[in-house]
Order: C-alpha cells, then structure tokens, then sequence
C-alpha cells in the first residue's frame, strides 16, 4: 500500500500551506499529494498564484500530484472552476462533484470520497467512464470495503480509504461557520480562517460533538485505522489517505509508513500518534460498522 495527503480542507494561510507542502516533499514518506480547493470557491484565489510553484516543488520530491475538484457545484465561478480543472492535461484529476462527470468522461481520471461510491455496479460503471481511482467514503464498513475492494482489483482500478483525520459528515449549502458568527455566505468575511482544524460544534450540555469547515461539517474525533493497516493490505486497497490538519502530519505519515513497512508495530505507532497530542479522541467505529465517534478494540463487542 502506498500514503497520500488529500487535500487541505481548511481555509490555511498561503505561508502555512507553503510551509506544509515543502515539508511533504522533502521529508515525508507519502507518494500521492492532492491539491486543489475542495470545499469553498471563494478561497481558491488566495493560493492559486502559488499551486503551480507549489505542485512543482512537490513532484521535483518524487511525489505524485492530482488536482481535487470542489465538492459543491453551484455557481457561475464554480461551474468554471470544475471546466478548468477537468482541462487539465499534465496532471490527474480527482472529480468530487458529478457535475465533473459528462466533462471529463473518456479521459482518465480519479474519484474522490465526496462522491457515493457505495457498491460495485456504481464502481464498474465510473470506471467504464474512464475512472481508473476510487477513495472512497469514510462511513464504509470493512465488510463494503472489502467488496469494493474485490471488484477493483478485477476492473484494475487503485482503490483508497482515509486512515487518518476528521471525517467528513456532510457539505451543505449554507455556510454555518458564517451564520455562527452573524454573518453571511456572501460576506463572511473568510472568518474560517480562525479555526486551522474545523470549529468546535458542543452540544446543549458542552460536550464537544462535531467540527465546522465553511460549508463542511466533521466529526469531532479523529480517523485512526494504524492498527487496521493489516486487514486493509489483505483486503487489496492500494492506497491509506491521511487528512491534513495542524499537527505534525510528517510524524503522523512516518507513523504509518513504518508500520505498513514494519519497522515498529502497531503499539508503537499508536504511542506515536498519541505523543502528538491531537485535541481530540481516535475513532474507528464506521470500520466495525458501528457509530463512527466510537473507537473499537478488534475482537471485543
């Protein structure tokens, strides 16, 4: 199995994503980088200038770089967004919108978590379309993963799952991180750049229960499958997506290079992980099929 970084989903300054990237390509061990503005058309000017320079640097690290599309589609300056990036010739495309489909149709192209690629027929038909990569989303169980996984291998497709980070819950088309603030969509004046990680969602009695990215809503706690890397390897998925947050994602892709490598075990990877100090639980629920905020020790009900 090879890492990839998805996508930054947050609205990060231009320094910190400059920061981030050239840290991946000279120090981490993950072979796919996927760039692009996938949550707000409305940040995607900020680092524009800077993503040719950014992607360069990151291929001359030996890293693959796939352009993501945005995961909402809904106006004007949106709809050319997803016509640019489907034009794009040098690069993979990642499509995150059906709007992508009819306009990339025949070419090759991969399919991002946002869309619903739940069972084997959809798999079969996209990748009859030209789709030769599906990560797909979060909230499959290991007995849809391994399905989905079977029907890869046999069409030749890659196929990926995120092990690492928050989970994306739902995109809507209001912006709540805007409304929270007694704002506006259109002139939120971009106050999701306060929070690098999502802002904390509590419920009545102040238990921290979910996370706000713009349009985005997160779990709370943290994708954590380091010691299910072994049962996805047998399963046949190709690629493990970590998404990126504040913390060292560098300590975090050597984590789980060195235990897909087997350098260290599992115990110490976890010892790893928890030496970061992420403001928030791991979680593996939607792997076991039960309540995605839950963390389940393999074997125990």
């Amino acid at each position: 199995m090879k890492l990839t970084m998805a996508p930054i989903p947050f609205h990060w300054s231009n320094e910190k994503r400059v920061d981030f990237y050239a840290r991946l390509a000279d120090e981490s061990p993950v072979d796919t980088v996927y760039m692009g503005e996938v949550i707000c058309s409305k940040r995607e000017p900020f680092f524009k200038p800077l993503q040719e320079e950014v992607a360069a640097r990151l291929e001359r690290g030996g890293k693959t770089v796939v352009m993501s599309s945005l995961t909402e589609v809904m106006l004007k300056r949106e709809r050319k967004m997803m016509s640019e990036i489907c034009d794009i010739s040098d690069r993979e495309i990642e499509i995150n919108n059906s709007s992508g489909l009819i306009r990339i149709s025949g070419k090759k192209h991969r399919i991002g978590p946002m869309m619903n690629v739940y069972n084997e027929a959809t798999m079969g038909y996209l990748a009859g379309q030209g789709a030769t990569h599906f990560s797909l989303p979060v909230e499959l169980p290991a007995t849809s993963t391994k399905l989905l996984a079977q029907a890869a291998k046999g069409l030749g497709v890659g196929v990926e799952i995120q092990v690492f980070g928050r989970a994306s819950v739902a995109i809507s088309a209001r912006c709540y991180h805007a409304r929270a603030h007694d704002r506006i969509k259109d002139n939120c004046l971009f106050v999701c750049e306060k929070d690098p990680d999502g802002m904390a969602l509590k419920t009545l009695d102040e238990k921290e229960f979910l996370a706000i990215n713009g349009i985005q809503t997160l779990s709370h706690s943290y994708i954590n499958l380091l010691a299910e890397l072994e049962e996805l390897a047998q399963m046949g998925v190709t690629h493990c997506r970590l998404l990126p947050h504040s913390v060292d994602m560098v300590a975090v892709a050597n984590a789980f290079q060195d235990v897909m490598d087997g350098r260290i075990d599992v115990g110490e990877g976890q010892s790893r992980l928890a030496a970061l100090e992420i403001p928030a639980p791991f979680a593996n629920g939607f792997w076991y099929g039960r309540p995605g905020h839950q963390n389940i020790n393999p074997g125990i009900n």
